[in-house]
């Protein structure tokens, strides 16, 4: 499984997540960049993601959603600061209305992807950190943990299918 950490520090506001992927980091940073490849992965099983947009450079938005098998939808959006590509990208997540307009009653977090060459492979460290340790809190009720995992845990066999 891709996953070999989780952790969560409500003092910090903060849970760091690593993965490691049998793929180099050029092949991990393209499926990032490629808004159909990242639906492919962003969300649980159960929930795929639509990214309606999606741009990996600094100022740029992201919108998407992710659909339940009920066909509920749940709506977010990235603001991209920072962008070293392969190396790197910050961006604030939030969640959204069904027209992209954030949804200011759910958290926002902060956000780094860093991905670094290891044994032929590349390892992801992603850290994101909330304004509050209730928010942090509020989102791990939601699910948020399981879901990132599940998700995660689809790239290995994407990136195997799609070589």
């Amino acid at each position: 499984m891709p996953v070999i950490d989780i952790t969560k520090d409500l003092d910090a506001r903060e849970i760091t997540i690593t993965a490691e992927f049998a793929a180099p980091v050029e092949r991990v940073w393209a499926l990032y960049a490629d808004p159909r490849q990242l639906e492919q992965v962003w969300g649980p099983p159960s929930h795929p993601a639509t990214f309606a947009e999606h741009d990996l450079a600094p100022g740029s938005r992201s919108l998407y959603y992710m659909t339940g098998p009920a066909g509920e939808r749940f709506s977010g959006w990235w603001q991209i600061k920072e962008v070293d590509e392969p190396r790197s990208f910050t961006f604030d997540d939030g969640f959204a209305h069904d027209d992209f307009t954030p949804n200011e009653d759910l958290p926002v977090s902060h956000n780094v992807y860093r991905f670094e060459a290891v044994d032929g492979g590349t390892r992801l460290t992603s850290s994101t950190v909330y304004d509050s340790a209730e928010a942090l809190q509020t989102v791990l009720d939601m699910g948020m943990e399981e879901g990132a995992t599940l998700a995660i845990n689809q790239i290995d066999e994407f990136l195997a299918k799609s070589a």
